[in-house]
């Protein structure tokens, strides 16, 4: 039988589109979705699972940002062929987020079996999401909220695809509080330091699903609740980017902030009283 059923399959697909690309840490909100179902949080096939439907996310993004993806390519493209195109930022840009994947690749396949053993510990998430919200309300307190998309560099994305690292070693920190927290120290505005961190997810969140695929599908996870759950993540996370993208160009990060300390603090109580397997 599977370790995840249709039913739990859909819960996780709406906790995984709502959280994947908000900064609160979708995994982490995974980990307490599976442990409140019961779900063993460290089994292989749960983690594979995790991150295969995680793919259906970055649909959702692909298909968001189509247009800015195509011209990005095109002008990738253009540059491989023709040398006057490499001085256009798109060129530059593509590469740029090429560069960036690399740190949070090299660290996911030499420190696997640190990230799916003790790392995946309830107790971790819930540190790292009070610990991550402090950063994120540092940052956004910090950041002077003055270059736009068209001001970022080489070494901005070097640096914000490098502190994906921080949601991979401690989930709960969040991958897109920790790139948007370091895109908004180094002064972009909000709209800029979300649509950045969107685009530094793509190919390191596909490639994660593409990698984990065998191990959701080989140990214990049928294809029908991988279907759904991707399915379910695909249109719910198409909805969330919507509305972050409209919320940050008005909003700070506040509210944010103050969810991730609530649901730290509440899952630290119910791990200190039983209520909750770590």
């Amino acid at each position: 039988m599977s370790v995840i059923n249709v039913g739990q399959a859909a819960v996780l697909g709406v906790v995984e589109g709502l959280t994947e690309f908000l900064p609160v840490s979708s995994t982490g909100h995974l980990k307490i979705a599976e442990g409140l179902m019961s779900i063993p949080v460290d089994d292989d096939a749960v983690v594979g699972f995790s991150a295969v439907i995680q793919v259906g996310a970055i649909a959702a993004v692909l298909l968001y940002f189509f247009k800015d993806i195509v011209r990005i390519c095109a002008a990738w493209g253009r540059g491989l062929v023709h040398k006057e195109e490499r001085y256009h930022h798109d060129y530059k840009f593509a590469w740029w987020v090429i560069y960036a994947t690399i740190p949070i690749v090299i660290v996911g396949l030499a420190a696997k079996p640190l990230i799916e053993g003790p790392l995946a510990s309830l107790w971790v998430v819930a540190a790292s999401l009070i610990v991550g919200s402090g950063v994120m309300w540092a940052a956004d307190q910090m950041g002077r909220h003055k270059r736009g998309e068209d001001d970022t560099t080489f070494k901005d994305a070097m640096l914000v695809g490098g502190s994906q690292i921080l949601a991979l070693l401690f989930p709960g920190f969040s991958r897109s509080g920790a790139t948007m927290s370091t895109a908004l120290i180094l002064d972009l505005d909000r709209v800029a330091a979300t649509r950045l961190s969107f685009f530094l997810g793509i190919p390191a969140l596909t490639g994660a699903g593409l990698y984990e695929l065998k191990d959701a599908l080989g140990t214990g996870v049928g294809a029908a609740p991988l279907a759904v759950g991707t399915g379910v993540s695909f249109v719910v996370a198409y909805a969330s980017i919507a509305w972050l993208l409209k919320y940050v160009a008005k909003h700070s990060f506040n509210a944010f902030v103050i969810y991730r300390i609530i649901v730290g603090v509440l899952l630290l109580g119910l791990l200190a009283t039983g209520g909750l397997s770590s």
